[in-house]
């Protein structure tokens, strides 16, 4: 029997087959693959019906490596990053047509994420196959993070990232594979060539069509190349794969060369921008096809064996379809769960803050710090000049950590901030009793490379449907008044109080910063924790030792000042300067201003706030950043919205000019709010 006799098409022989694949495993993967088929073209009907799969990535032409990938994996053992494409990967892995089903028409019981993610986007976080972002390959970040943990507990595992090969235009994914080989970490990277990233061909995307050569610089990094369309060859590089790692040889990174028959996407017409012929030739690589007729004409199966296994395959998709179309829609009062984990439960004893030395709020942090990595020893800590023999951090914050925790807790990442928090989400995964806090950026002006991290970390919570909370403090040192200029004095609470699923801390003082920072260490979730940096040393925002166990929970604002006539809503440096304007306001004019520090932006305590305003019947709201755009205009709105009967006045902000912070002193003071311009705007708002 000849391939022409079954088909119009002369399929390309799977060449190179070892003979040493068993015919049993030869016909699982027949089974996977035409079951993998089957649910791709039911993701297709779904969507001519208009029933779900709003979003569908083909994986035909890449079944060779998605079959050898999930078949690799060992369920409740590694630990797979999938990508959009992965349906067969997942499939292989472990994950039930029924439950890919559910996945792709968005059903309560979506085991990825409820719903709450886009379909395509499978994951079974209970058995290790991770629910990934839509942004393509950030994810090799999380895999050296959590490759990272799996090397320290010396956990029995490996992980497994997979991602198409134009994300590795990204500059994360060079990151993570620098990352991961300085530090011999024990992943597998598979790129999933094939040719397009949408309708941009690969020769536009990277210098190297053969994309693994971009990395051939690496030391530490075994490259394997290998024809993603053939499982023989996929198989057999995923098996020398897998080996180098358990024989301790550190990262791999294995390119599989694959063909996409079909667009990108629903969304695409790939007609558009591939000729005829091309899609022709195309065809021919198919693996489906291709692995039939060489079992048919090669293996001497009989046919009447695969037509049972087709048959099978086609009663089990429709089992899947019937139960999965059948099964709940997501409830609509569920879809603000899962945001914002709760915060730990604190002991009475210790809301009270014990009356030792008065300490500066740089020694508050680094002596929490340690009490709460002593406390926990699955607690670690790392980002830039954290661990440099004395040094401590750039303003010594982190001084003396090292020497007592160990590099295995405590050490120095590369200058690449994406990596630092994305690792650090990689890492919380391994497990539930991790904490990991990070300095994202020596100072906060210098974490905006991280915000794709930033944002893909705020929404892990939710996106999992509750089932992944990534337990992250990022410290920043922020603010100005230091002469820093325009990358050392900026504030970011405006940015980070945007993205749901952040806290945002901001003291004033040490004993805050002290318990703000145990509770945030206690917590699970993600905190920002915003140091003011000019505070670090000042005596003004000096406080007696609270103690070791002392905690603030989140979202309780402090009244640092009473009074009668006005409300003034600070937080951070500004609220010493409102302290003293209230002073200055009392002496000359006898006007009692109430000083509300809020402490934490998110979440906002406006219930401190009203109370104080509608006793006042008046409000100011200062910041150092901005008014522009500042996060004032959000509390003036609430106050607004929720005390306008008890106005005498309209509520007035004081915060920087519409300006970056310059660098020269003189400039700077012209820029950042001071205590002049609070008492002067709290006299015009005396005298509404």
């Amino acid at each position: 029997m000849t391939a022409n006799a079954i088909s119009p098409l002369p399929y390309k022989p799977l060449a190179d087959a070892p003979g040493t694949v068993e015919l049993e495993k030869q016909i699982e993967w027949y089974r996977l693959i035409h079951l993998g088929r089957l649910l791709d073209e039911k993701a297709k009907n779904y969507l001519r019906q208009a029933k779900g799969w709003s979003y569908h990535a083909s994986h035909a032409g890449h079944d060779g490596i998605q079959v050898a990938l999930g078949l690799a994996f060992r369920p409740n053992k590694d630990f797979l990053f999938p990508y959009y494409r992965d349906m067969l990967t997942c499939l292989a892995a472990g994950i039930s047509p029924y439950e890919i089903i559910l996945n792709g028409i968005s059903k309560a019981d979506d085991i990825a994420s409820a719903g709450r993610h886009m379909s395509n986007h499978f994951a079974k976080i209970s058995i290790g196959i991770w629910n990934v972002s839509s942004c393509t390959g950030n994810h090799t970040q999380h895999a050296a993070g959590l490759a990272r943990a799996v090397k320290y507990y010396d956990a029995d595992s490996i992980v497994f990232s997979s991602q198409g090969e134009s994300s590795c235009s990204e500059g994360y994914v060079f990151e993570a594979l620098n990352g991961a080989s300085r530090e011999h970490l024990p992943v597998i990277f598979v790129i999933q060539n094939n040719g397009y990233g949408i309708s941009v061909p690969v020769s536009e995307q990277t210098a190297n069509p053969i994309v693994s050569d971009n990395y051939r610089g690496l030391r530490g990094l075994t490259i394997i190349n290998c024809d993603g369309t053939n499982p023989f060859d996929a198989a057999s590089a995923l098996k020398r794969a897998t080996d180098a790692v358990h024989a301790g040889g550190g990262p791999v990174l294995v390119h599989a060369f694959c063909e996409r028959i079909n667009a990108h996407s629903n969304s695409d017409r790939h007609e558009a921008y591939r000729t005829a012929e091309e899609l022709t030739e195309v065809r021919t690589f198919d693996p489906y096809e291709r692995l039939r007729l060489h079992l048919l004409n090669v293996e001497d199966v009989e046919e009447v064996t695969l037509l049972a296994i087709e048959e099978e395959n086609k009663a089990i998709v429709a089992d899947a379809a019937e139960r999965a179309e059948a099964a709940p829609e997501p409830d609509p009062s569920t879809a603000t769960l899962f945001v914002m984990p709760e915060e730990s439960k604190i002991e009475p004893e210790n809301l009270i803050a014990r009356e030792g030395d008065v300490i500066t709020m740089l020694t508050a942090i680094n002596q929490t710090l340690k009490h709460e990595f002593r406390r926990n020893p699955n607690t670690f800590l790392w980002g830039q000049d954290v661990a440099s023999k004395e040094k401590g951090g750039v303003f010594g914050v982190t001084k003396g950590m090292q020497q007592e925790f160990g590099p295995g807790r405590v050490f120095n990442g590369p200058l690449a901030e994406d990596y630092i928090v994305g690792t650090a989400n990689g890492f919380a995964r391994f497990r539930e009793d991790l904490w990991v806090v990070i300095e994202a950026a020596q100072f906060a002006d210098y974490v905006w490379p991280a915000m794709e991290q930033i944002v893909d970390t705020s929404h892990d919570y939710y996106r999992s449907n509750g089932q992944f909370v990534p337990n992250i403090v990022c410290r920043l040192s922020s603010g100005g008044y230091i002469g820093g200029g325009l990358y050392h004095s900026q504030n970011l609470e405006p940015v980070l109080s945007t993205l749901p699923g952040l806290r945002v801390i901001t003291p004033a003082f040490a004993d805050d910063a002290a318990g703000l920072l145990r509770h945030a260490l206690r917590s699970r979730g993600i905190t920002f924790f915003l140091e003011p940096k000019y505070l670090y040393n000042q005596t003004f925002a000096k406080s007696p030792d609270p103690g070791q166990d002392y905690e603030i929970p989140f979202g309780k604002a402090r009244v640092r000042r009473e009074g009668k006539d006005m409300t003034i809503v600070a937080y951070g440096t500004v609220v010493h300067w409102a302290l003293r304007a209230a002073a200055q306001l009392e002496e000359d004019h006898g006007i009692q201003a109430e000083v509300i520090d809020l402490r934490t932006v998110v979440p906002l305590d406006m219930e401190t706030v009203a109370a104080s305003v509608r006793k006042t019947s008046r409000a100011m709201v200062a910041h150092e950043d901005k008014v522009f755009s500042g996060f004032g205009g959000e509390v003036v709105a609430q106050i607004t919205e929720q005390c306008f009967d008890y106005l005498d006045a309209p509520i007035l902000r004081v915060g920087s000019k519409f300006a970056p912070v310059p660098f020269s002193k003189i400039l700077e003071r012209a820029i950042l709010p001071q205590v002049e311009d609070l008492y002067q705007k709290a006299l015009t708002l005396a005298q509404y």
